[in-house]
């Protein structure tokens, strides 16, 4: 049994207690106690004060407690829940028929959710070999609601989950995943990093789940037979590769267009699964499908504001970790390379940092704004380099005065600016469009770096 199994079972036992899910310190609470450490190891770990960590775990050992009607411990916290999962696995109907591992002193609750397990199981098969490994979750407890809403609770069958790079979209997939993953048959996660080819990609999944039946041929109407037969979750993840460089967002490299019809597909067929893509450019789909009338959602993520991010980090005046955080638009990725550029140069103190009076971008942080900004078309190249000539938003009236573009090059460049996340809009008697303090001295930097 893995520590993320254990952490799911954890999770469902304190829901059917409290209603409520684990949070991101309950979670390396469970962790701690799973794993048998102490809970002043847990505290260090996890960068809070112990007697809040201990006061954590005496309440989960109690939910627990409450919710299996015996008396869970600190000693025998793994030993409990992995005789649960014994009980609630298939295997468990011909254990306990020599074994009587279910005591009566099980709460009715729990009796009758794991027998409802036993008497549901279907065949599971969950490929995540190359989904990222979760450290730290922070703050995105609505994002993940809405995920278990849209995927639990109505089915929908395409989602994309949207925003910068390092925004924390993969992060944000994978813990929804790591947390339900008693909700599908099948999950599979995919990344287009490493393989393009549609037709590659369908024959891995059908291969994986059933070798023996894979055609040649009509392997779109296999998979969608197999959407309908089971509950199954796919996840592409840098869908962004699928697109022409240099054009607006979102359009197709001619040799990946049957995606759109795959795409098109998976939301007019009717079936149990979903696929989420999670993507730094929205897909013409996404745009073109009245949400309405089809299955499909967008999910945008925006940076993040809390402390609770830098927390892991060994820096000190948290006073000013806030003014940290906006500066950098509270993007995860950004702010864990400039900690580790304050943890070295100037000993941790953010407020020393702070004093450099400017915002600095590591060779990191530059070489993933250079590749979103390889990736513009000429007319957004033109439009984002005259937005960062001002510290303040400006309107579309301003720029056309500015640019020797037409209006309909304009509007369109602005658009899929729009759909890459990289300019902000501001209404107020009119709209006006900025950009983020890291990308305006990105295109700073990079234009007095070719003057």
């Amino acid at each position: 049994m893995t520590v993320t199994e254990a952490l799911q079972l954890a999770n469902e036992l304190v829901f059917a207690q409290t209603g409520k899910h684990l949070d991101d310190l309950q979670e390396e609470v469970i962790k701690g106690l799973w794993q048998g450490q102490t809970y002043k190891t847990i505290a260090e770990e996890s960068n809070r004060s112990e007697s809040r960590v201990k006061d954590i775990g005496h309440k989960l050992l109690h939910i627990l407690s409450e919710q299996l009607g015996e008396d869970v411990k600190k000693s025998n916290f793994r030993s409990t829940i992995e005789r649960l999962k014994v009980i609630s696995s298939p295997s468990s109907q011909v254990i306990n028929q020599n074994f009587n591992f279910c005591s009566q002193s099980f709460h009715n609750n729990t009796k009758e959710l794991l027998s409802e397990k036993l008497s549901n199981t279907s065949p599971v098969f969950h490929d995540l070999t190359i989904a990222p490994k979760i450290t730290y979750f922070y703050d995105r407890t609505i994002e993940l609601n809405t995920l278990s809403h849209w995927l639990i609770d109505q089915n929908t069958r395409l989602i994309s989950v949207l925003g910068l790079s390092g925004i924390g979209k993969t992060t944000l997939v994978k813990q929804f995943v790591d947390l339900n993953l008693q909700h599908f048959d099948i999950i599979i996660w995919k990344n287009l990093k490493l393989s393009l080819s549609l037709d590659s990609i369908l024959t891995e999944i059908l291969t994986r789940i059933n070798p023996d039946s894979v055609l040649a041929d009509n392997k779109l109407t296999q998979i969608l037979n197999l959407f309908r037969d089971q509950k199954c979750l796919i996840i592409l993840d840098d869908v962004q590769e699928l697109f022409i460089k240099e054009k607006l967002a979102g359009q197709y490299k001619s040799e990946y267009r049957d995606y759109q019809t795959f795409l098109t597909m998976i939301t007019e067929t009717e079936h149990k699964s979903s696929l989420i893509l999670i993507s730094q450019e929205k897909c013409q789909e996404m745009i073109s499908l009245d949400e309405e009338l089809y299955p499909v959602q967008c999910l945008e993520l925006e940076g993040l504001d809390s402390i609770e991010i830098l927390k892991n980090y060994g820096l000190q005046d948290q006073e000013s970790w806030s003014t940290l955080i906006q500066l950098y638009d509270g993007n995860p990725v950004c702010l864990k390379d400039i900690a580790g550029l304050i943890k070295k140069i100037f000993s941790g103190k953010v407020s020393e940092f702070l004093k450099e009076n400017s915002l600095i971008l590591t060779e990191s942080i530059q070489s993933r704004l250079s590749q979103l900004f390889e990736r513009l078309s000429p007319i957004e190249q033109q439009i984002i380099i005259e937005l960062s000539q001002d510290n303040h938003p400006v309107s579309r009236e301003d720029l056309r005065e500015r640019l020797s573009l037409s209006s309909m090059d304009l509007i369109n460049g602005l658009d899929s600016l729009m759909r890459r996340y990289l300019i902000k809009i501001i209404e107020s008697d009119q709209v006006l469009f900025g950009l983020s303090f890291i990308i305006r001295e990105y295109i700073k930097v990079r234009c007095n770096q070719q003057n």
